[in-house]
């Protein structure tokens, strides 16, 4: 969650509890910092401020010394030999009262995590080991179990219910995310526990692999087993309000239901012009990369509920089930983001599919401008709803794209139509057209050019015939 100078001096002044810690630190971090980021994580989250002393008074961090604080702060957290397992936190640089501070917003984690081989808790006075305890550490992983589903253990799971093309196209993309990434040497089975996606109760003596890790790497038969009303639906509707224009049916691991979301948004939305920094930024792939992301990272999978993804002539509209902690609309500059699934958003930011938890919220605020004048709405219930409205003058761009389509469409058409005069297959009409996905060319081409009696086929009684051609229909001369 990002800070503001006004957030922070509310801080100082409320004093350090169990959820704010304050720490002095003009030159170096402390190591008990990061006992407090474990116990942070294995209760209910907090905020650390470094350069500030147990009073609240502003000491500040000398400013030549930031920047390597600040990445051997990521340096560390990122060490599986101090923080077991790992977690991806943001530190930032906050100048108040003309001093420098850092401030790190730590989420409450679905895993139980360890610090030097020891296990922290948080109460009123700070951070307490309780490895040694055993009742202590048995209710903190009960309590882990039952917060997040993703956690549920499934212990009939075993790696041949996997998809290994899923695991190797993944660590593909984390090492491509960031250079010498641990996954690169791993095996299939060390990366899924590495990412926290087998895990043991210890009070009811099961272990196994989660759901988190079936929703990402399972085969999609497995899937649906384990949960059959599993479903993402993709929805265009602009001219057909009571049903649809066209609509992709998701039901497969979070990987490739994140494509097929961006495939279908880039397909039906415009692309208004947006330059950052030099360089021309895709405000559509953006806000889609956001809506995607954050349909499939926060939702309460054991909720039937399932998520939809809806593109109509004014609006974007994202809603997916959710264990809320909170009612009614939220206020983007004055929230505290919780994490829904953070096993699952662990994954999707080593792959670059999501980033810092509240930073989603601050893209769709930023680029949703360039769709609307009228802001983004959250709607935080036991339906989570994410509106980004369209105007018209974005719609006119939606326009342009249509009509670039629609001539595309008139072209395929026009060789087809000469191509087909003799009988052909649709494997050779494809290969003629140069087109790669076959159920984007029947869909888009084949199916509507029989539809408008353009082609016939040449057994009608048997459309999906191993053997069926198609053939040009000759066209009545104008009088």
């Amino acid at each position: 969650m990002m800070a503001t100078v006004d957030s922070i001096r509310r801080l100082l002044g409320s004093g350090e509890s169990i959820s704010v810690e304050f720490k002095e630190s003009s030159i170096a971090i402390p190591q008990n910092t990061y006992e407090t980021v474990c116990s942070f994580l294995n209760r209910h989250g907090g905020k650390i401020l470094l350069g500030i002393d147990d009073s609240g008074t502003v000491l500040g961090i000398e400013p030549e010394l930031i920047p390597q604080l600040k990445q051997n702060f990521v340096n560390t957290i990122n060490n599986p030999d101090l923080l077991t397992p790992t977690y991806y936190l943001s530190i930032e640089t906050i100048e108040i009262d003309d001093k420098k501070i850092l401030y790190v917003f730590v989420p409450e984690s679905s895993q139980v995590h360890r610090c030097r081989n020891r296990i922290y808790d948080r109460n009123e006075d700070g951070d307490f080991d309780i490895t040694d305890n055993s009742d202590l550490v048995s209710a903190l992983y009960q309590r882990k179990q039952t917060t997040f589903s993703e956690n549920e253990i499934l212990p009939h799971i075993t790696m041949d219910n996997f998809d290994s093309s899923i695991i190797h196209r993944v660590r593909k993309m984390a090492v491509n995310n960031r250079a010498n990434h641990p996954w690169q040497d791993l095996d299939d089975e060390s990366l899924l526990q590495s990412s926290g996606l087998f895990r043991t109760d210890f009070r009811a003596g099961d272990e196994g692999y989660t759901l988190a890790s079936v929703l990402l790497f399972g085969k999609d038969e497995v899937i649906l087993s384990v949960l059959p009303h599993h479903r993402t639906d993709a929805i265009l509707r602009k001219v057909n309000l009571d049903r649809y224009d066209d609509r992709d049916d998701i039901r497969t691991n979070l990987i490739d239901s994140f494509d097929r979301l961006m495939a279908f948004g880039q397909k039906h939305l415009p692309d208004p012009f947006y330059e950052e920094k030099s360089q021309r930024i895709s405000a559509r792939d953006k806000i889609i990369r956001e809506l995607a992301s954050n349909i499939l990272i926060h939702r309460e999978y054991r909720n039937p509920y399932h998520a939809k993804f809806i593109i109509e002539k004014e609006r974007i509209f994202a809603e997916n089930s959710n264990r809320p902690h909170g009612h009614g609309r939220i206020d983007p500059q004055n929230f505290s983001p919780f994490p829904k699934n953070p096993v699952i958003a662990g994954v999707f930011k080593e792959i670059g599919r999501a980033d810092e938890l509240g930073s989603g919220t601050r893209n769709l605020m930023k680029y949703g401008k360039l769709y609307s004048e009228q802001p983004v709405e959250l709607l935080e219930n036991d339906v989570f709803n994410t509106i980004v409205h369209i105007s018209s003058k974005a719609d006119l761009h939606g326009t342009m794209q249509d009509t670039m389509q629609d001539t595309m469409q008139a072209e395929h058409e026009k060789k087809v139509l000469a191509f087909c005069r003799t009988e052909r297959t649709r494997k050779e009409i494809q290969e003629h057209l140069g087109l790669k996905n076959r159920d984007h060319f029947r869909k888009q081409v084949l199916n509507p050019m029989i539809d408008k009696g353009l082609l016939s086929l040449t057994i009608p009684e048997k459309p999906t015939s191993r053997n069926q051609k198609y053939i040009t229909v000759a066209q009545d001369e104008p009088e």
